[in-house]
């Protein structure tokens, strides 16, 4: 779960970048134009032009006799109005659509994952409204990059319909979201393009791709400096060292841990001239023709199982003669679980597994196959190229004794090893795409610059139109860089040694009234508050320093500093056990905003995380501050704003302090707009504003959750809790709070009976 990315993380051809100079890490249409990541906060796109994303999907559903349809249809967007036809509407003038619909500021849409369906595997994206869930629909596309594209542009027209919701006039018609667009309004920090221009993005490659098995990507056709600081947003305690180079293969070794004695953690990292999007679509495939080029171990691959649409299990053999004098045949299972953060980075696990259809066999030796991670993330192109290009890194640990007389010496047993094997697949995957011109220029989208005249379906037909169904109600009807390529590196990692002062804070707080002092020791939650970093099953309060946010001239340099003291006071945590999600924990009786104490509190912040298991849990955080917010600060406007103000805003950082490593790599460390990434309610009252979090409203979160809760009682994790800025007056940005969770025992958790 990581966002806000680092602007120059993207691929991006020259072509596209014309579009749209500057950079701006929130807007789902820099995403799109492979400006930015779609994750964080930035520039209004809207201007003179009109931006418009179309292109082919899957429109999937059950007909009014229970059988289930997957028919083609061509899907365009238009602001916040999407229309869906049979066929293209630029090829057929006149055609009319057959659903038509608004994206409403309650549409909330999930990345369900792979499915089967009759032409092959697709990526699913499921509509709902977040008030009434009966209102849904799917559509699927042919790849996991053109899902992620359709969903910044269904994204950017929530962010149309959020500002004509904001843009004034009654009430009436706020409600009933009128269909006229005034698009010459004043709007802050608005990009002006070429007028009498609309800017078309056509997502996909057109229908000839989805009919064709979406995992055959490729089937038919015949930098120096690396600073994981730049790109991470909590710091973290690798060290990695180059210890070889194979081929234009860099190996690294994490030395910092090297004398744990758990093991080397290793890894393989190349820069790849293609999209992210293919390279991830390549390692997933299990095409044996197509693996045969590229991979020398796991080549014969047989899908067993399929859970969630993130997470397969599959089965695969190999021969040995070539890693081993040995000629016994080799098997091995293992699973493996995949997820797209915010910022278009792909993070594939795998973990040696066993299935009951496949035990062990007659004639053939089970091999455990070393755990490892994929991480593949677009780069920036060279000036004057228009070749996208992607950074591949492949972790794993290795219990190999022959590790370090490998790092000395070229003759080593380590070279015939299953290790060694994985290791090389970031140098095959580089050679075999290199070696298929087809797959280098894969593009999700494509820009066009047309005149108003050639459009096929004019704004005012749109306008006319009175559309005021929203679109998951149609949707549901029957159908019939170097690797960074930063600029002025070295005053940002200078950058680095600041960090947010008090002053910077504290100015969302009320001057003007008197503090409150906080006795935290009034206040109890049923998990302890630590002793020391030794305790365990307990929460402590950790500083800033260990995250990077937004500096002041972040809009323009992308520059990030070190976090400072948290604004609230954290001074309660609750970790309960329940039988299903609980909503407005702050009205329970054995809340502590139910006390006497709490009640004379000028405000407390309440994070209700709802983590899905079996029982369900919730782990509540209670932030308090001396003195109300400022009227007219950004804090102000999270606590008494919109809903869709405050998903566009609440910000979490996670970060894995110790642990499996693993687990620190499912979690990553880059921040997560937690309202873009799973359901957020809101519940403002009184003297609080409580946030319940539905981690089990993604099915990549919950999957990534499960992950955790199985190392639970091994892991220190801290999280901190952050606005976005997005304007200039907003910045520097400052954090909110932060907790840090110390090996919880999930049979301490409380039983809270509703």
């Amino acid at each position: 779960m990581d966002a806000s990315p680092s602007p120059s993380s993207s691929s991006s051809p020259s072509t596209l970048k014309k579009v749209g100079s500057e950079r701006s890490e929130v807007s789902t249409m820099s995403g799109l134009l492979g400006l930015g990541g779609g994750g964080g906060g930035g520039e209004d796109q809207r201007g003179s032009s009109t931006f418009e994303y179309f292109g082919w999907v899957y429109h999937l559903g059950v007909n009014s006799i229970g059988h289930e349809y997957c028919h083609l249809r061509f899907l365009f967007i238009r602001g916040k109005y999407v229309e869906m036809y049979k066929r293209d509407p630029h090829e057929n003038p006149g055609i009319k659509p057959i659903r038509r619909g608004v994206v409403g500021p309650t549409l909330m849409l999930e990345e369900v994952g792979r499915r089967k369906v009759y032409y092959g595997d697709v990526y699913v994206l499921r509509f709902f409204n977040r008030l009434d869930e009966s209102k849904k629909g799917e559509i699927a596309c042919a790849t996991a990059g053109e899902a992620q594209k359709w969903l910044e542009a269904f994204d950017q027209a929530k962010q149309q319909a959020e500002f004509e919701l904001t843009r004034g006039g009654s009430a009436r018609n706020k409600l009933n979201m009128e269909t006229e667009l005034n698009l010459d309004v004043h709007r802050p920090r608005v990009r002006r393009y070429a007028s009498g221009l609309k800017k078309l993005i056509r997502i996909g490659q057109g229908p000839e791709t989805l009919l064709c098995q979406s995992s055959s990507l490729g089937a038919n056709a015949s930098t120096d400096g690396y600073f994981e600081r730049d790109i991470n947003d909590a710091i973290e305690a690798y060290e990695w060292k180059c210890v070889r180079t194979i081929n234009g293969v860099r190996i690294f070794e994490d030395v910092a841990n090297s004398e744990s004695g758990k093991g080397v953690i290793v890894k393989a990292v190349a820069v790849i001239d293609a999209s992210a999007d293919t390279a991830f679509e390549v390692l997933l495939n299990l095409g044996r023709h197509q693996r045969y080029e590229w991979d020398m171990l796991t080549g014969d691959l047989e899908l067993l199982d399929s859970y969630d649409g993130h997470l397969d299990v599959v089965y695969g053999t190999f021969d040995p003669r070539y890693l081993t004098r040995w000629h016994s045949k080799r098997d091995f299972i293992f699973s493996r679980q995949w997820f797209c953060g915010q910022d278009g980075t792909y993070t594939i696990l795998h973990f040696p597994a066993v299935h009951k259809k496949k035990p062990p066999r007659s004639g053939y030796r089970r091999t455990k196959i070393n755990p490892s991670t994929w991480e593949i993330r677009n780069l920036n192109t060279s000036m004057g190229s228009n070749t996208p290009r992607c950074l591949v890194t492949q972790m794993l640990e290795i219990n190999s004794a022959g590790w370090c007389r490998w790092k000395k010496n070229h003759c080593s047993k380590f070279e015939k090893s299953v290790p060694y094997a994985l290791l090389c697949q970031v140098g095959g995957l580089k050679e075999y795409i290199g070696a298929n011109p087809a797959l280098k220029f894969e593009s999700s989208t494509t820009v066009i610059q047309s005149k108003l005249s050639e459009v096929s379906v004019s704004n005012a037909e749109f306008e006319e139109s009175e559309v005021k169904d929203e679109f998951y109600d149609a949707m549901s009807a029957d159908s019939s860089s170097s690797d960074e390529e930063l600029d002025n590196k070295d005053s940002k990692l200078n950058l680095a040694l600041k960090r947010t002062s008090a002053a910077d804070a504290n100015k969302e707080l009320d001057s003007e009234v008197a503090p409150v002092m906080i006795d935290p020791s009034q206040f109890r939650g049923s998990l302890r508050n630590g002793k020391d970093e030794a305790d365990t099953n307990c929460w402590t309060c950790p500083s800033g320093t260990g995250f990077m946010i937004r500096g002041k001239n972040y809009l323009k340099d992308n520059s990030k500093v070190m976090g400072g003291d948290p604004l609230l006071k954290l001074i309660a945590v609750d970790w309960f056990k329940v039988d299903k999600s609980l909503d407005r924990i702050a009205l329970h009786p054995r809340s502590l905003l139910q006390s006497q104490a709490g009640k004379k509190l000028p405000f407390v912040l309440v994070i209700n995380l709802q983590v899905p298991a079996k029982p369900n849990y919730s782990l509540a955080l209670y932030y308090a501050s001396d003195r109300p917010a400022k009227p007219g600060s950004l804090f102000a406007q999270f606590v008494d704003g919109s809903d869709m103000f405050r998903d566009a805003r609440f910000k979490l950082i996670p970060s894995i302090v110790e642990g499996y490593w693993m687990v620190k790599r499912a979690v990553g460390t880059k921040a997560c707009l937690l309202g873009k990434a799973v359901t957020c309610k809101y519940f403002r009252q009184d003297n609080f504003l409580e946030i319940d979090v539905d981690i089990g409203s993604s099915s990549v979160a919950r999957s990534v959750i499960g992950l955790v809760l199985g190392y639970v009682t091994s892991i220190v994790v801290d999280l901190a809790i952050l606005i976005e800025a997005k304007e200039e007056a907003e910045l520097p940005e400052y954090i909110l709070g932060t907790v840090r969770l110390n090996r919880l025992k999930l049979d301490s958790a409380v039983r809270l009976e509703v």
